[in-house]
């Protein structure tokens, strides 16, 4: 791959003659190696489920530990990860963030096997898988270098929405995969289910070693560093004193936040509220993960801030309607209202990202948009958490919806007051 010298996306010759064809190629091995950090990110929400199914004696707050670590680590990861495309350059820090995925996929094939493995281990696995967390921020930030202004929200839309797809992949594949002694070669025996039945969970692990290899060297082949995204952490991290950077991080929080950690607490929940229903687990996130790239696409031609104003209104209603359904124990309700959920905070994810570019100058556009993704990461963490917390205390998971309601009423005032009034100090 020849060296790119010169790259500016805003010149419109360059862009139609040089610069297209080598974004569109990066972007499309961005995706899915953002695709499988997501799968290993999220792993752990489909795992969880099956555990004491197959031998482990882990009590219902352990298991929503589980399903939130990858989130807690995933989002301090991102912080990290932020700055390491411009350090590094966006083919380097690629290749290394897809290769070191195949650390936690090889140790919880091995792990499953062992009913007697240590909790401890569980979580230490847990928290590596965090490290395919961090990927979305040093993605997103190596993409919107390669796009020109006027195009970013839809290139960006298309990397995370796609890219958040391997959450409802992992979540659809899981329950396959685990039904076949495929890689029993390695050593790994079936474990038995309580009505009998056979199944081989490493599956869910050992499936994605070999993706990661060929990942990573397309990644080494394919994709280009720039010059000009090149800086030092210390004039990337000047992007910590802006006011803006703070409040899109709210916004992202309670949007991305919202889907990452729905689609985490997505299957505990079935299983617990509606377990007849847990193979439906994977359709929040692939409802989410497919709106993103619309969210972006629309804001584009609408205005960001204008759609974000509607989604979180969608998403206030939208979690009130699931609280009514969980009360009322009707399982078509709650998956109809969940689901408006998930295609709102998709949507919304969108949204939010297209607004960044039009607030910040392009050197500080990339570090604020992975800072931002960094924060709503925490949603991983907290969203299943509060959902473990909430059943622990009121046997319901109902009172959480509360606090994320909240969040969405002051991410409004604050998109409303900010960047939408008449008087508003940034039009986007």
């Amino acid at each position: 791959m020849a060296r790119i010298n010169y790259w500016n996306p805003e010149d419109e010759k360059f862009w139609n003659t040089e610069g297209k064809k080598h974004a569109k190629r990066n972007l499309w091995i961005s995706v899915p190696s953002l695709m499988m950090a997501f799968i290993v990110w999220q792993i752990w929400s489909v795992v969880a489920v099956r555990l004491n199914d197959i031998g482990f004696q882990f009590t219902e707050e352990q298991l929503f530990s589980l399903a939130a670590i990858p989130g807690l680590v995933g989002a301090t990861m991102r912080f990290i990860y932020t700055f390491g495309v411009g350090k590094f350059g966006g083919r380097n820090w690629t290749v290394f963030s897809t290769a070191i995925l195949a650390i936690p996929a090889t140790g919880i094939g091995i792990a499953v096997q062992n009913p007697d493995t240590p909790y401890g281990i569980m979580l230490l696995l847990a928290a590596l898988c965090g490290l395919g967390g961090g990927n979305f921020s040093s993605s997103v930030a190596n993409i919107s270098f390669f796009f020109p202004k006027k195009e970013k929200g839809t290139a960006l839309g298309i990397n995370g929405g796609l890219g958040n797809m391997g959450v409802s992949v992992v979540q659809f594949v899981t329950p396959l995969i685990i039904t076949t002694g495929t890689f029993a070669f390695i050593g790994g025996e079936g474990q038995v289910l309580p009505n009998g039945s056979q199944v081989w969970l490493q599956n869910a692990a050992f499936i994605w070693v070999i993706p990661i290899i060929l990942l990573t060297i397309i990644a080494a082949f394919g994709m280009d560093n720039l010059p000009n995204a090149t800086q030092s952490v210390k004039d990337q991290f000047v992007i910590v004193k802006r006011k803006h950077t703070w409040i899109m991080s709210v916004l992202y929080v309670a949007t991305f936040g919202s889907f990452i950690g729905y689609s985490a607490a997505f299957p505990l929940l079935l299983k617990s509220l509606f377990p007849d229903y847990i193979s439906l687990a994977f359709l929040g996130a692939l409802v989410a993960a497919a709106a993103r790239p619309i969210g972006g696409w629309i804001s584009d031609k609408l205005g960001g801030s204008r759609v974000t104003f509607i989604v979180l209104i969608v998403m206030t209603l939208g979690a009130f309607s699931v609280i009514h359904f969980i009360n009322q124990k009707d399982f078509s309700g709650f998956l109809l209202s969940f689901l408006v959920l998930f295609l709102a905070a998709g949507v919304g994810s969108g949204s939010t990202f297209q607004m960044i570019p039009n607030i910040f100058i392009p050197k500080e556009a990339a570090p604020v948009l992975g800072f931002t993704a960094a924060f709503a990461a925490y949603g991983s963490f907290l969203i299943p958490k509060l959902f473990g917390w909430s059943v622990k205390t009121t046997g319901t998971p109902v009172t959480a919806f509360y606090f994320f309601i909240a969040t969405y009423v002051i991410s409004m005032i604050l998109n409303w007051f900010y960047y939408q009034r008449k008087n508003a100090e940034v039009k986007c």
